[in-house]
């Protein structure tokens, strides 16, 4: 009996050690970050979650991407990471004039940041992101770097709902007014990518006069350089885009697109995380008085692509 007790032993130690480790995992509080679409963008943001992660083992960090990219889908997000009883949630709402109710469900329930896209009328405790205006008037140089002499531009962007969209137009109008470049429309499509590439291409059948073909969110530059490339109008239609997809930096490296305005997505979820943990430490003295940390831009050409395209491809693999 004695010599069963004993072998039983390290048994009933290992179990009651794997008890602990189990428990103390579900004491691990969580914090997550929504997004609003799929795209390499978000794999960049990813690793800054990880590196986050990895300074702050006693948090479990994740980041969800919607199966479609609505608010209705991000408002069911939330509601399931609510009744986990998450600790924190940062998000790039889709709809936020739409979404100030479920946003304030969430800041009554547990921490909440914005980034990428803002909700400043929602009590949200800070936007950590780019400046979307300032964005939109580097992008509207490139456009008039593009075309010196003027002349027709497209937009195309996910929906005219969200804060950067809204706020990047305004900055390229900015940028543009009293000039020569004569921006026709802009085309939504709802963040569906076989449609966005349908917008450009309707687009270069419709207009014979266009000159350049802007993409303002991260999948809608790679659909205007395929587009662009399919019906062999490279070189006379100029394009600039935003983020640094992989397509858009080829496209970049092949001079099919003249710029890129990229943001920095890596900070984006670095900082969300960092920052939601000091604050669920009581540390708020990060948080400017206007409640926005600005990530600044920089302008990818073919004069920097094939450096960047380094950086990028060592963030995505993790390194």
């Amino acid at each position: 009996m004695k010599r069963r007790s004993l072998l039983a032993m390290p048994a009933a130690l290992g179990l009651g050690a794997a008890l602990t480790t189990r428990a103390q995992a579900q004491e691990k509080r969580t914090l997550a970050f929504v997004v609003n679409v799929s795209a390499d963008f978000w794999t960049i943001c990813r690793r800054g979650i990880d590196k986050a992660n990895r300074e702050h083992t006693d948090f479990n960090m994740e980041m969800i991407v919607p199966g479609q990219a609505s608010a209705a889908e991000q408002r069911r997000i939330v509601d399931e990471l609510l009744a986990r009883k998450v600790a924190g949630i940062a998000i790039s709402p889709i709809n936020p004039a739409n979404s100030t109710e479920m946003l304030n469900r969430v800041a009554s329930q547990a921490v909440l940041f914005t980034s990428d896209s803002d909700a400043p009328n929602s009590n949200r405790a800070v936007y950590i992101g780019t400046d979307n205006v300032a964005a939109g008037r580097e992008a509207g140089k490139q456009m008039k770097r593009a075309l010196p002499n003027g002349g027709k531009a497209m937009l195309f962007v996910g929906t005219m709902d969200a804060d950067n969209a809204r706020e990047r137009v305004q900055g390229i109008r900015e940028e543009l007014q009293g000039g020569n470049i004569n921006i026709v429309d802009i085309r939504t499509d709802e963040s569906d990518i076989a449609r966005a590439q349908r917008n450009v291409e309707d687009t270069l059948a419709r207009y014979a006069d266009i000159n350049l073909l802007v993409g303002l969110w991260a999948y809608n530059t790679p659909q205007i350089y395929q587009a662009v490339k399919g019906a062999g109008r490279e070189g006379k239609v100029k394009i600039v885009g935003f983020d640094e997809d992989g397509l858009t930096l080829r496209g970049v490296a092949e001079g099919v697109i003249e710029s890129t305005v990229v943001q920095q997505p890596f900070e984006f979820g670095y900082q969300s995380m960092v920052g939601m943990v000091k604050y669920l430490n009581n540390d708020r003295g990060f948080i400017p008085a206007n409640k926005q940390i600005i990530i600044p831009t920089r302008i990818i050409d073919k004069s920097n692509v094939s450096e960047f395209q380094g950086q990028m491809r060592d963030l995505l693999r993790g390194r």
